[in-house]
């Protein structure tokens, strides 16, 4: 199946590792031009020289931290001199730390805040006139299962400020269908990335149990009894931001092997 996105020019985000740079590889395989992002030039580096070599395409990189409010502006303009505009936006970031509410203070939210949220706000408002002149606009933010089905305490700075994403994405796509600007979000449950690596050890920690047993416990909340792989939310990723999904807008996708018992 031909998605359409042959010399498409996607942007996007959080992308050295994990979901992000997934999705940036499988892009780059369907012909886009892709420019990926991340706080890390090494990580970054590294990455964008993997994906040209095992895909043939070349990926430009541009290293920042996408909660400092100048960034997202800098980086579109720097999507936009090597392109000419841009076609599709992956609005991807590292999760905020774990810690149940009474353990959180207002830095913490605030920061949280800060690359959670307001980094998706500057991302698209820096990139909106130019999806506007695209015949194949498309933006996708990422946030979590957990914002339908919040069982874990331990994420509420996770869960709480990705569902504001959640209320940003749904506005917008209505507000801008008419103007032919497509606005999803997927929704992953446990996927096996370096930050999933990480919370088991905070949670085996917290629990007094092995990593391994953590991860046990987690896969067995879903039906398929395992966590998904980045290369599988890649695949929704990346025909959800693509010309064939062209009639799927405001669509809250869950991409979580089941994990989220509710009817919708």
């Amino acid at each position: 199946m031909d998605l359409g996105l042959k010399n498409s020019v996607a942007l996007i985000t959080g992308a050295s590792r994990g979901l992000g740079f997934a999705t940036a590889r499988l892009m780059a395989q369907e012909g886009a031009h892709v420019v990926i992002n991340s706080r890390s030039q090494d990580k970054l580096s590294e990455a964008a020289k993997i994906i040209s070599e095992t895909t043939g395409q070349k990926v430009l990189s541009f290293p920042g931290d996408v909660a400092q409010p100048d960034l997202p502006e800098k980086l579109v303009d720097f999507v936009v001199q090597q392109f000419g505009g841009i076609d599709i936006l992956v609005a991807n970031a590292g999760g905020p730390p774990p810690g149940n509410f009474t353990a959180l203070n207002d830095d913490t939210w605030l920061t949280a805040f800060e690359l959670n949220f307001m980094s998706n706000v500057r991302l698209i408002r820096a990139a909106l006139p130019y999806l506007k002149k695209s015949d194949r606009a498309s933006v996708l933010t990422i946030t979590s299962h957990f914002t339908k089905q919040p069982t874990n305490p331990n994420l509420i700075l996770s869960t709480s400020i990705r569902s504001a994403t959640i209320g940003l994405t749904k506005s917008l796509a209505l507000e801008l269908a008419g103007q032919g600007i497509r606005f999803n979000s997927i929704l992953p449950a446990w996927t096996d990335t370096e930050r999933v690596q990480n919370l088991m050890i905070n949670q085996a920690k917290t629990n007094g149990t092995t990593v391994e047993e953590e991860i046990r416990k987690t896969s067995a909340d879903s039906p398929m009894g395992r966590m998904g792989r980045p290369d599988e939310f890649a695949n929704a990723a990346v025909f959800l931001v693509s010309p064939a999904a062209s009639y799927i807008t405001g669509t809250m996708l869950n991409v979580d092997g089941g994990m989220n018992k509710s009817i919708y």
